[in-house]
């Protein structure tokens, strides 16, 4: 970690700014209204996302069908390179093994059938629609 995050472990650091710095979310408002809605526990505890984190916490944090069990190893605000990120925390074996094998799960089921339609139709598709509706 450079110098600049060093001296970030010594200040205090709410869990919203440390989730979007650490790169679980991409905005601080989306990891603000996890934090909120419940999906990130501190030691087992639903939190506000003011709440101040210390090293050594326990992070459980759900996102989408995917469930994370982080120790936190380090304090910093700034958001940088998905690598200088990896060193913010350390995850559980269990929790990256079960991870894995619910992405191997979701992987290998079939994908929905999508519709046809490409989004907005273009003026030719639109005029063809409504000679049909219309019945001329």
């Amino acid at each position: 970690m450079t110098e600049k995050s060093a001296q970030a472990t010594d200040e205090k650091l709410r869990i919203d700014k440390w989730l979007f710095a650490a790169r679980f979310y991409k905005t601080r408002s989306q990891a603000a209204d996890a934090v909120e809605r419940g999906q990130v526990q501190i030691n087992g505890m639903r939190v506000k996302p003011s709440r101040i984190l210390n090293v050594d916490d326990m992070l459980d944090i759900r996102i989408g069908p995917y469930h994370h069990r982080v120790k936190v190893l380090a304090l910093s605000n700034q958001r940088r390179s998905a690598t200088e990120a990896r060193l913010l925390y350390q995850e559980t074996e269990e929790s990256r093994q079960a991870r894995e094998m619910l992405a191997g799960e979701l992987k290998s089921q079939p994908t929905p059938p999508r519709y046809a339609g490409k989004g907005r139709p273009t003026k030719r598709v639109r005029r063809d629609l409504e000679r049909f509706v219309d019945g001329k």
